[in-house]
């Protein structure tokens, strides 16, 4: 089949978007390089993976796991069902995060990403932040979710280490930067079925509507952070001011930093210390 015949085929059950970016990744052409290439022969090899694609998409498997990749701050990066979809707000966080970083540590750092997942978070604060020593450690308690992330690593070139743990749980270093986007959805939460019926549900859904692993965090935090800190986190868009009481129970002399996305919803917070500040 031609690429033009693949495309009509295909969009009687799919988007024609999904069906350019789909065809054009088997090809390795852009997809708005098909229009130039309608008369090319495609191999049958390919053209049943192509069949494959579209019936899972058709089944309601996410674009980005059929691909197997998703484009994250830059990057290509590995994403599987064993690990979350990383999202546009994520990249809010890394972004804001690399500001406050380079406005307030002027060293080299530690930095901590707690829950790392597919890797997003911190293979790219170690890409992005221009400090040559600067240390990050990716932790998860999913095996599976630390192979993508030791996948990412390794196909990136960005060397981090690696720690399976529960949260902060018996970890006794002390960090610069702790960063996380731990699961923060409430079991009784509407979410989209998709999401719902394909990524982990390790890394979606916290009891204590939500809010359980940011107590877990916060409760024990003291003893890995150093005396000039900072905290990131990722929220709900209606957890604030149910972090901001956690936070204000659990540390003390610090700046609290609410940031909204681009949606205008709340969903950032950060925590500085008063002594990083002065």
């Amino acid at each position: 089949m031609t690429v033009e015949e693949l495309l009509v085929f295909s969009k009687k059950y799919i988007h024609k978007d999904y069906s350019k970016i789909l065809l054009g990744d088997l090809l390795n052409l852009n997809p708005l390089e098909l229009l130039l290439h309608l008369d090319l022969e495609v191999e049958s090899e390919k053209v049943n993976v192509f069949k494959k694609e579209i019936e899972a998409i058709r089944n309601n498997i996410p674009l980005q796991y059929v691909l197997g990749y998703t484009n994250f701050y830059g990057n290509k990066l590995i994403v599987n069902k064993n690990v979350l979809i990383p999202r546009f707000e994520t990249e809010e966080l890394v972004e804001n995060t690399i500001k406050y970083i380079n406005k307030y540590f002027n060293y080299d750092i530690d930095i901590l990403d707690l829950g790392c997942g597919s890797g997003a978070i911190g293979l790219c604060l170690k890409q992005k932040i221009n400090k040559v020593n600067t240390k990050v450690t990716l932790l998860d308690i999913s095996e599976e979710a630390l192979k993508v992330a030791k996948e990412n690593s390794k196909n990136l070139n960005i060397e981090v280490d690696f720690i399976k743990n529960d949260m902060l749980q018996n970890i006794n270093k002390r960090y610069d930067v702790i960063i996380s986007n731990p699961p923060y959805i409430s079991y009784d939460e509407n979410i989209e079925e998709i999401v719902k019926k394909n990524e982990p549900h390790l890394a979606l859904f916290a009891p204590e509507n939500g809010l359980y692993y940011y107590k877990k965090i916060l409760s024990t935090i003291n003893k890995n952070i150093k005396e000039k800190y900072m905290i990131a986190f990722e929220i709900g868009y209606k957890q604030k001011e149910a972090i901001v009481n956690l936070i204000n129970t659990y540390l003390k002399n610090v700046e609290i930093i609410s940031l909204k996305d681009m949606q205008n919803r709340d969903r950032m917070i950060f925590i500085i210390s008063k002594n990083l500040i002065k």
